[in-house]
């Protein structure tokens, strides 16, 4: 059976539109697929390179450890000091970041001039394209030296220092995010609440918001993923040492203990940095997890 032969048995002959949405939903089942796919790749790639490491560190040790001396003569691989700095410094970044990022975006969707919020979505989509080492070079001539002076600490490398670097960072994703969100919501809602008596800042948060609810939550995800997710400017800033965290003391993240490593590694040290991208790759899927299910929860509300 030839092609046209085909084609007039599945009735495409006379029907050309029908072929080209099938041939569209090949394309997006194939690239769901590959996404599906490159996850499923990636967790068995990080379980198998991950487990032996842990499992002859002992997870108690290699999790709960307090010490982080690989290159030692008697090594020693406990990650609690990266675990609680990159919770630490990522929901520190969070909790200021996305409140800044929320009231801004709000402002920008129904409060600021035309004109303003033209120039401020330029500036915007700038701050999103500068690349990461750049905001780790500022922070290191700027930002550093101005917290060693401030607070009167001997060094401004430290987990304050990188809290504000990611601050910065994830702003334009949540405000971008957040603003398309506000954008879709219909503007038949704000007028029947005005309708009502509703002042306007009332409508924006109590009808506005509300109905833009999951778009703010997903921005909210991609700030946290970009956080977490960050190691170039977090090293150049954070003094890259294996302290337990303290606001103005160096320290360390998961992302930048496999970084920093990872070039000269070799034997169970390497072994045990692929360990650390595994426990990586789990916290950021359980806390996609908690937030799904959250969002999930607030929709049914």
């Amino acid at each position: 059976m030839g092609i046209s032969g085909f084609l007039a048995t599945k009735g495409y002959a006379s029907n050309p539109r029908r072929l080209m949405e099938d041939l569209i939903h090949l394309v997006f089942l194939i690239l769901g697929l590959v996404a599906v796919g490159s996850v499923l790749v990636i967790t068995i790639y990080l379980i198998i390179s991950g487990l032996p490491a842990i499992v002859e560190i002992g997870p108690i040790e290699f999790l709960f450890g307090t010490r982080w001396a690989s290159t030692a003569k008697e090594p020693e691989f406990g990650i609690l000091p990266f675990i609680l700095t990159s919770i630490y410094g990522t929901g520190g970044a969070i909790l200021i970041g996305v409140p800044i990022g929320f009231f801004c975006a709000v402002y920008l969707a129904r409060i600021a001039p035309k004109k303003l919020r033209e120039v401020m979505e330029l500036c915007i989509g700038v701050l999103a394209g500068i690349p990461s080492v750049v905001y780790g070079l500022v922070g290191m001539t700027i930002l550093v030296p101005g917290i060693r002076m401030l607070f009167n600490v001997p060094d401004g490398a430290s987990l304050m220092a990188a809290i504000i670097v990611l601050t910065v960072m994830i702003l334009p994703s949540v405000i971008n995010v957040s603003l398309s969100a506000l954008d879709a919501v219909p503007r038949e809602y704000e007028e029947a609440s005005l309708a009502l008596g509703a002042t306007d800042i009332e409508t924006y948060f109590r009808v506005t918001v509300p109905a833009a609810k999951s778009g703010i939550f997903t921005a909210i995800v991609l700030g946290i993923g970009r956080a977490i997710g960050e190691a170039m400017a977090i090293m150049m800033v954070a003094g890259n040492v294996a302290n337990m965290p303290s606001l103005f003391t160096s320290v360390r993240f998961l992302t930048t203990a496999i970084a920093s490593e990872m070039s000269y590694s070799s034997g169970l040290q390497r072994e045990a940095l692929f360990s650390i991208a595994l426990v990586l790759f789990l916290f950021i899927m359980i806390i996609n997890a908690i937030l799904n299910m959250l969002k999930k929860g607030n929709q049914k509300i």
